[in-house]
């Protein structure tokens, strides 16, 4: 596993990666990558994801982005103090990448927008860090 975390005004997040052995194919170039994100608003204003967006690097410099509105089909609101975490994955065509990004966050009290940017994670097969 591997953990990283970033604060944006107030919005802290905690990513956790892991190598989904069982998933990948190697041999095939197709290597799963999973994730776990936690958000929790350390701010003190209520908050609702409205976007993510994402940039995916693998070891041969193919980039991949992604974006949309919330993530896993939800919008979450979360009020100070308030947390909310999901899982995803992703794959990639080589055993070593990266992925970053940001999602846009709302100020339910005034509307007002702003990135929440996600920490750069590594996303490393476990065989190679052994």
């Amino acid at each position: 596993m591997i953990q990283q975390t970033k604060t944006t005004e107030g919005i802290t997040i905690t990513i956790s990666s892991y190598y989904e052995e069982g998933s990948s194919r190697p041999l095939n170039q197709y290597f799963a990558f999973s994730y776990v994100v936690e958000i929790v608003n350390n701010s003190p204003f209520e908050i609702q994801l409205l976007r993510r967006y994402w940039i995916i690097r693998d070891a041969n410099c193919d980039v991949k982005e992604v974006e949309g509105a919330g993530v896993i089909g939800q919008t979450p609101i979360l009020k100070p103090g308030q947390s909310h975490s999901y899982s995803s994955w992703s794959p990639l065509a080589t055993p070593i990448g990266k992925m970053a990004g940001y999602y846009t966050m709302k100020r339910l009290m005034d509307g007002s927008s702003f990135k929440a940017y996600i920490p750069e994670f590594q996303l490393v097969a476990d065989y190679l860090s052994n």
